[in-house]
Parts: structure tokens; sequence; C-alpha cells
């Protein structure tokens, strides 16, 4: 077994964001040489917002649709850059488990790189690819007709919502991966959790049409606090007391599973 590194401990605010910078810009390079994956990360959206967006444009004719103002369109393009956002970082993981299939994790860990520096990257890797997809998506549904009355800063609250979720996520699945080392498990659990956590919320549709046992659950769900924030700041009335808490809630998420990646190393270690 390998041992640690004296400088996984006491390891210096300025040293972890160099360490970090320098890892995400490893993990960078690899998505510079292999875009695929962010091009293919949209298909679905699009879909959504294209197909999806036309083809239950009436919902907002129904009785109990609150959201009634400017159309499904706008409506559901929060939605969409928030499912698009989860579905990318519950599979954030993976990048970990290649790493210790080609033994590249124990020479990280034997490496001056903190482990916060380690989580940090993989965490920021996965933020930017979510900016970039939110920005095309938000494009896409401006080019098909939505209108944001929330102008600029609307734009800008929905983009720190998707970070936000991408940030919980992420550090989510890192975790599982370095917990489990299996991406069967990992591919399991992502697709346990992801698709509950998008139809328990107002993602595709107003709760007001739904069951009242759905709004409450919805309440604890991060990504209904994420497509909140981001609906109500696009939106013509902004509430900002309820746009700031959401976010606060989303932050303290992405803290918590942060602080759960980073102590997952441990029990990693242990395993080795």
């Amino acid at each position: 077994m390998t041992t640690a590194h004296p400088h996984f401990t006491g390891a210096r605010p300025l040293t972890v964001l160099t360490h970090a910078a320098l890892l995400t810009g490893r993990l960078l390079r690899s998505l510079r040489r292999m875009p695929t994956f962010l091009v293919i990360g949209l298909v679905q959206p699009v879909i959504w917002l294209l197909l999806f967006g036309q083809l239950f444009s009436s919902v907002v004719d129904l009785p109990g649709f609150t959201h009634a103002g400017g159309g499904f369109l706008q409506f559901l393009t929060p939605g969409v850059v928030m499912m698009t956002a989860l579905f990318a970082s519950a599979w954030a993981g993976t990048t970990y488990l290649q790493d210790i299939d080609r033994g590249v994790m124990d020479r990280m860990l034997t490496s001056p790189a903190s482990r916060g520096a380690m989580v940090l990257a993989t965490m920021t890797y996965q933020a930017i690819q979510t900016l970039i997809q939110s920005l095309v998506i938000v494009a896409i549904a401006l080019a098909a007709g939505a209108r944001f009355p929330g102008g600029a800063a609307g734009v800008g609250i929905t983009l720190l919502a998707a970070v936000l979720l991408t940030l919980t996520f992420s550090a989510l699945s890192n975790a599982v991966a370095l917990l489990t080392r299996q991406q069967a498990t990992l591919i399991a659990i992502s697709q346990f959790t992801t698709l509950p956590l998008m139809f328990l919320s107002s993602a595709v549709m107003d709760l007001g049409l739904a069951p009242g046992w759905v709004g409450g659950v919805a309440d604890y769900n991060p990504m209904e606090w994420a497509v909140v924030a981001a609906r109500d700041a696009m939106g013509t009335h902004t509430d900002w007391t309820t746009v700031w808490g959401h976010l606060g809630l989303l932050a303290a998420a992405a803290l918590v599973m942060g602080l759960l990646s980073t102590r997952a190393f441990r029990t990693y270690r242990k395993q080795a």
C-alpha cells in the first residue's frame, strides 16, 4: 500500500487553489481533445425544448397552471437547464473511475496535491461544462421564441443555480465512485436518483397540476431549489427573497457534498 504525502494535511489555501487549477487544466485539455461528450449532452435538452416545448404548449391553458405568463417554452427552459446540469453531474464520478483503473488515482494521492484540490478540480470542470451547455440552451430557447423578462440578471441567476446544482451532484457522484469503485454501481445509483429528482420537481410541469404530496417532497429536492430560483429570476415579478433563499440551500448542499467527497478518499485509501 502506498503512503500518503505529508502535504495532504494542513495545505495552505493558495496551494490548494493552485493545485486545483492545474488539475482542472488537465481535465479541460481532455475535453478539448474530445468535445463529443459536451455536444452529445445537448441533444436531449434540444429535443425537450424544440419538441416537447411545442407539443405541450397548450398546457399553460389548463386550470391550476400557475406560470402561464410567457408561454410554456419560457416555463420549460429553466427546467431543461437544470435537467442537463443534473444528468451530466451525476456521471462526474466516471472520471475518478477511469483514473482508478489506469492507476492515476494512486499516483495522485502520493503527490503533493491535496484531496481537496482533487475534488475541487473535478467540480470546477463539471461546472465549466454546465456553463457552456446552459448558455447554449438559453440561446436556443431565445431563438425558438422564448422571452425572459428577468433579462441578463435572470440568466445570470439561472447559470449560478445550475452551477451550484452541478457542484452538489458532481461531488456526490465522485464520493460514490470512490466508495464503490464500480461503474455499474455508479450508473445504477445515478439512474435511481436523477429521474425521481427530475419528476419530483417543477422542471417540466407546474406542481399546481401534480398531487399534493409531490409538492411536499419537492420542498426538499435540490433540483426544485434550482428550478425555482432560476424560473423566478427569469420571470416578470422576481421575489428575490425566494431566489436567494433557494440559492443558499443549494450552496449549503454543495458544501456538504464537497466535504463528503473529500472524506471519501479516506475510505478509498483504506480499501487500497
